[in-house]
């Protein structure tokens, strides 16, 4: 297929779109560079890129394409806290105005990358895509309001998907050091600590980078039928973890860290565990693949051969810090469109 990947200049899109190419897509990108310097390692080899703000894509920029892998958005809980109408017209509005203008110009497949966190609080018991959406904050609020534009616009010549991808972890040449595994990683290989201000107890599930990167390449491959207007979950039951259980395997990987689970903020409402048995069901030879240990070492193992420094950690690979490094540098506005040189 010839697909138009968005944001394959982030975390995920550098990680999937050599990934397409590899599974035989011809890939072209789309990114207006927020976080396109936020490399560690060499520099990265990106596909052809429509160097374009989501916000100003037109149904004549997605002529010719066979199908939109849409993983652009401010995917962060802080910034969509601190500026939660940025947040909308990004992820919501400007997600659904990309997917009307997909259908307007032919494209038959859209996949969209949702989120576990739709769940919000669900307690213990295993949440499958039909469970009720609980959405706690501006971002996970933003992923439903699109699921539910996305089921509006379908119909016999425009399928949508939606993926609801579990936390992400893993490396990536172009980091990001504010999600969980990755973060106390950093954490115990730039101090020698592991702390987790909360109690621990809460539920999170993970799953790697390039898991993800394969539940949508399956979802591509898989007949129309099977993943019309239909929601999976992206992830393992194997990684449906507390976060006292992912800073333990980290414990288990950094040499001498010491890990401290201190307790002193308020317990966090976001706890879920969650299914994934649509996902393995409908498209079969898919599961994810990585475990958290997996996770943990390869991490551990490129953040020391890469010479990841503390201060690149908090401001280029932390995405609130590092978009307020530019907006102070006035590359960025205060919309967060890139400004021109």
């Amino acid at each position: 297929m010839k697909v138009l990947l968005t944001g394959h200049q982030g975390y995920l899109g550098t990680v999937m779109a050599p990934l397409l190419v590899e599974a035989g897509h011809e890939v072209t990108g789309l990114d207006s560079g927020l976080f396109a310097e936020c490399v560690l390692g060499p520099p990265v080899d990106d596909p052809s890129t429509l160097a374009l703000d989501l916000r100003d894509v037109e149904p004549h920029h997605l002529e010719g394409f066979d199908a939109v892998v849409h993983l652009a958005a401010l995917s962060n809980d802080p910034l969509g806290a601190l500026a939660p109408d940025i947040t909308y017209d990004i992820n919501h509005r400007a997600s659904t105005r990309l997917a009307t203008a997909a259908r307007t110009a032919g494209v038959s497949r859209f996949l969209y990358a949702s989120t576990c966190s739709v769940y919000g609080s669900a307690g213990d018991g295993l949440v499958g895509e039909d469970a009720p959406l609980n959405p706690l904050t501006p971002y996970a609020e933003s992923k439903v309001l699109v699921e539910g534009d996305l089921s509006a616009l379908a119909d016999d010549t425009f399928s949508p998907s939606c993926l609801r991808n579990a936390t992400a972890f893993g490396f990536s040449p172009r980091l990001r050091a504010d999600i969980v595994l990755n973060n106390l990683v950093g954490h115990a290989v730039l101090t020698g600590e592991i702390t987790v201000l909360s109690d621990g107890t809460p539920w999170r599930p993970l799953v790697h980078a390039r898991d993800i990167a394969a539940a949508f390449i399956a979802t591509l491959d898989a007949p129309r039928e099977v993943v019309h207007d239909q929601a999976f979950n992206v992830g393992t039951e194997g990684n449906n973890v507390t976060v006292a259980e992912i800073a333990q395997a980290v414990a288990d990987v950094v040499p001498d860290a010491t890990l401290n689970i201190t307790g002193e903020t308020a317990g966090d409402p976001r706890s879920y565990r969650v299914d994934f048995s649509r996902v393995r069901d409908l498209l079969p030879g898919y599961d994810a693949a990585w475990s958290i240990a997996d996770g943990a070492r390869e991490l551990y193992d490129k953040y020391v051969e890469c010479g990841l420094t503390q201060v690149d950690f908090d401001q280029r690979f932390t995405r609130l810090a590092h978009l307020q490094r530019r907006q102070s540098a006035g590359t960025l506005d205060e919309s967060m469109r890139v400004r021109s040189s």
